[in-house]
């Protein structure tokens, strides 16, 4: 494979992956532009049953793994281009790509570390107390409220860091 098809190849997943990532952020905030108390079921969710499929399906696993797509594709592109320690110490004309990367890496670990756990409670995939679930709601809320502010100030760098627009 020539270096231009692995670059447009791992440029391409980055997009698709952010598009997949981001614009499930996006259609959340639209869909839901205010917090809505938890009001489930009592019982947590049987994993053999068609109810917890159903619920595993609305839950959007999908988005998950496009974070984890997106974060290593950016760091295969930053290492392709020779960048890596530029970016992650934010010197020179990489700093702008970097500083999107560690703003991309928590976003990562908000998905991975806090959204996605609270969230399990509150589906019901991890059995939890209904006031706690209710707690979770909140959790996963804020956390994903996070994710979608977080996700301007990236998009920004990634285009002002691609097109030179903050070069010392």
């Amino acid at each position: 494979m020539t270096d231009g098809l692995i670059d447009g190849l791992l440029r391409w997943a980055h997009v698709g992956g952010a598009l997949v990532w981001i614009g499930h952020n996006y259609a959340n905030f639209i869909s839901r532009p205010h917090f809505v108390p938890f009001a489930g079921e009592a019982a947590p969710a049987d994993p053999s049953g068609n109810d917890f499929q159903a619920r595993l399906s609305r839950e959007h696993g999908t988005f998950r793994w496009a974070s984890v797509l997106v974060w290593l594709t950016g760091l295969a592109m930053l290492a392709r281009a020779g960048l890596v320690a530029d970016a992650l110490a934010l010197k020179g004309a990489a700093a702008p790509i970097g500083l999107g990367f560690w703003i991309g890496t928590v976003m990562v670990l908000n998905l991975w570390l806090v959204l996605w756990p609270h969230q399990k409670k509150v589906l019901g995939f991890v059995p939890a107390p209904m006031a706690e679930r209710a707690r979770c709601s909140r959790v996963t809320f804020l956390s994903a409220r996070v994710n979608t502010m977080l996700s301007i100030p990236l998009l920004f760098l990634m285009v002002a860091g691609a097109h030179g627009l903050l070069i010392d």
